[in-house]
């Protein structure tokens, strides 16, 4: 068939197309509002404020560092850093240089963050001082060496040491202010890689590319209905799925990022009223925090703040807590893989009708699509055909469009496994209300989120089963009233062996973080099939129906 007339004559060219990234705002509000604050750290004269030129001219500068060191399109620039103006900096000037930002968790342990290091293939590393025994184990288990760039925030004041031969400061000044970045040749050029726990032990690289990010960031600030200039406090931590977004979303709107190296009530609630911050995001466990906070602690806070809460669902009491604290609470959802948050409990007007209980069930709902997401619904993985909207009949999440990833890096079989039948299959298992709104029911991978950090269970079991008295051994998530969830681990002994739950507990924070070791431990027989196949879901009722014995 000849071809349409609008495929005629009318071909992308520069002038009529740019592929999507969200480093375009940063440039943006470099230019277009200079001398708006876009960073605050600390607090009363002491704090450090830069304004969007600044900001802008940093991470042109640390782009340009980067660039002379020879760094560019698709290499791997890895940070250990709290929530900090360099921390938002690396967010632009990384991918200015065309370089991938790794921003790894700064709470895993040294063998985790050697392997994102070795698989990520990192050619430099930026890293905190608080940080820095971690990073020097994880360095001295690598095969080469590693540069390293050393952040040392005149903020904190606690113990570590600088293990490279420049400090941040110094090597951004190697850089240009003028350097004319450029700008990527591709929207599907990866802009970020973040790790993330799997039903195996090694954590899976999550590959962000341009498209998706800037999608994502203008997601935001649609569910949010987001002003310009927002005052937004960085109560998530950056390697969060990079915030969910949110630098990227922040420098869109000219708002201004208030960086916090602690998250505690009385820190946030300072915050909120010293630089009256209007926007925040969290996993349930901060929320509650401030719920449960003492009265005096919220006192002169008249202004209008919102709350965004992801990561596990937020059990309804904590929903009520925020609503009677004047808070405006948007609940969201999604995974590493979909860029933070892809799905919002979008608020429907009548409900603001319904009593604080029945509106507290209505806003635990894990939601509909985000604004920038094709499509997101419940399948019966099986069939890949949509499950009842009945609110009773199970299926799987899953998710189409733009705001998915590229894939896991190095990793084809997982991808394709992902990405099966034309839908990314999140694993977690939910229902589908008659309005369209889906809610989560269970999760079909051994995943456990603790404080908003996800657990591989399989990790921890490899663990246990080093220590020479356990046999058996499996590890389950059990609701935690501070945690939302904790690792619960279920033992079974070898004959004639000994050991106790402190002894176990120990052993294994000689191996693991501390919010990966087991907070409770069971010992006795496991369940298991015929075949020898550990009963997980027998163990979970267990851990759900009342308290693990920690003898």
């Amino acid at each position: 068939m000849p071809s349409p007339i609008f495929d005629q004559g009318l071909d992308r060219n520069e002038a009529n197309y740019a592929p999507l990234s969200p480093l375009t705002f940063v440039e943006r509000s470099g230019t277009v509002y200079p001398q708006l604050t876009a960073v605050v750290h600390g607090s009363g004269a002491k704090a450090i404020r830069r304004t969007w030129r600044e900001t802008y001219a940093r991470s042109r500068r640390l782009a340009h560092a980067l660039a002379q060191r020879g760094l560019g399109r698709g290499d791997t620039v890895a940070v250990m850093l709290a929530n900090t103006p360099e921390m938002v900096e690396a967010h632009y000037g990384v991918p200015m240089a065309g370089c991938v930002l790794n921003a790894i968790n700064t709470r895993l342990d040294a063998a985790s963050v050697a392997f994102m290091l070795e698989h990520g293939e990192a050619k430099l590393l930026i890293v905190d001082r608080e940080f820095s025994a971690i990073a020097a184990a994880a360095m001295s288990q690598l095969k080469r060496r590693l540069e390293v760039i050393d952040v040392d925030d005149p903020i904190y004041d606690g113990p570590g040491e600088r293990l490279g031969t420049l400090d941040y400061e110094r090597f951004i000044a190697q850089g240009s202010l003028d350097f004319d970045w450029p700008r990527p040749g591709d929207e599907w050029d990866a802009i970020a890689l973040n790790y993330t726990s799997g039903t195996t032990g090694n954590p899976k690289g999550v590959v962000y590319h341009h498209r998706g990010a800037y999608l994502n960031a203008v997601s935001n600030i649609l569910v949010w209905a987001m002003p310009h200039h927002p005052v937004y406090l960085w109560t998530l931590p950056m390697f969060h799925c990079n915030g969910w977004c949110f630098p990227w979303t922040v420098a869109a709107m000219a708002g201004t990022h208030v960086c916090l190296r602690r998250v505690e009530a009385k820190a946030i609630f300072d915050a909120i009223r010293e630089h009256k911050v209007t926007h925040y995001c969290g996993a349930p466990i901060v929320h509650a925090m401030l719920v449960n906070a003492p009265a005096e602690l919220r006192q002169g806070i008249a202004h209008k703040v919102h709350a965004m809460v992801a990561a596990a669902a937020p059990p309804a009491a904590m929903i009520e807590g925020m609503d009677r604290l004047g808070f405006d609470l948007t609940h969201v959802y999604g995974l590493t893989e979909v860029y933070g948050p892809a799905t919002v409990c979008a608020k429907q007007p009548e409900w603001a009708r319904l009593a604080v209980g029945e509106r507290a069930v209505k806003n635990g709902r894990q939601g509909v699509r985000y604004p920038m997401e094709e499509t997101v619904t419940v399948l019966d993985p099986q069939t890949m055909q949509p499950v009842p909207a009945d609110g009773e009949t199970i299926g799987e999440v899953m998710f189409r469009g733009n705001i998915t990833m590229k894939g896991y890096l190095k990793n084809p079989d997982a991808t394709r496994e992902a990405f099966a039948g034309g839908w990314f299959h999140s694993g977690d298992l939910a229902v589908m209300h008659p309005d369209g709104y889906l809610r989560i029911k269970d999760r079909s991978k051994d995943i456990i989120i603790s404080g908003g950090e996800n657990i591989s269970s399989i990790e921890v079991e490899d663990v246990l089963y080093r220590h020479p008295a356990v046999m058996t051994a499996a590890v389950v998530a059990q609701p935690d009233p501070k945690w939302g969830e904790v690792p619960c681990a279920f033992v079974e002994l070898r004959e004639g062996a000994s050991v106790t739950a402190d002894e176990l507990r120990a052993f294994c924070r000689q191996h693991l973080a501390g919010f990966k070791t087991p907070k409770n431990f069971v010992f006795g027989p496991l369940p298991k099939t015929s075949t020898g196949k550990i009963q997980k879901f027998i163990l979970r009722q267990q851990a759900k129906s009342a308290a693990a014995i920690d003898v």
